[in-house]
């Protein structure tokens, strides 16, 4: 079985920026030691260059992929900054200036880094922490399966098994 459409497909992964210089950093985040991430192949649930490096691979394959920022998170976006109310932070007694937080919005959480702290407002910055990023990811592919139809009709895995969402 390969990766393809309507295939849930589940790796563990482990990703580093890559500098200007050629010269790898440190890991900027693992799967390892907790379960592998699961998605429906095909639908848009990870980002696009990773997905088609993905792309018919087996289980048990290794491999690494660098990915361009437009593969990965995108370009980071200079005008990207919003300013939000507090109350819209679950965490708005802890904000500071560069910290990464969680906001709640109509399409779900999102990713921000905080840049001001008012007294009843946060300036922040929606480009994904790693927008604008070359990033290198080290892929074991783990698991494989056809999908559901309540999988497909959804447009998205519901754990390795198919009986629940995350």
């Amino acid at each position: 079985m390969q990766a393809e459409k309507d295939k849930v497909v589940s790796f563990h992964y482990r990703v580093s920026e890559v500098r200007d210089s050629g010269a790898q950093s440190a890991e900027v985040e693992t799967s390892r030691g907790r379960d592998p991430m699961s998605f429906l192949f095909g639908h848009g649930n990870i980002i696009p260059g990773l997905e088609q490096a993905i792309a018919g691979h087996a289980v048990g394959d290794t491999f690494d992929v660098v990915l361009e920022a437009e593969q990965a998170y995108g370009k980071r976006r200079e005008d990207f900054v919003q300013r939000v109310p507090k109350k819209y932070f679950r965490d708005a007694a802890q904000l500071k200036p560069g910290l990464a937080t969680t906001l709640s919005t109509r399409e779900g959480p999102r990713s921000v880094t905080v840049l001001k702290v008012g007294s009843s407002v946060v300036d922040v910055d929606l480009n994904h922490p790693l927008a604008g990023k070359t990033l290198r990811f080290e892929v074991e592919i783990t698991g494989m399966r056809d999908a559901a139809e309540e999988e497909i009709a959804h447009g998205h895995a519901h754990g390795i098994d198919g009986a629940h969402h995350h």
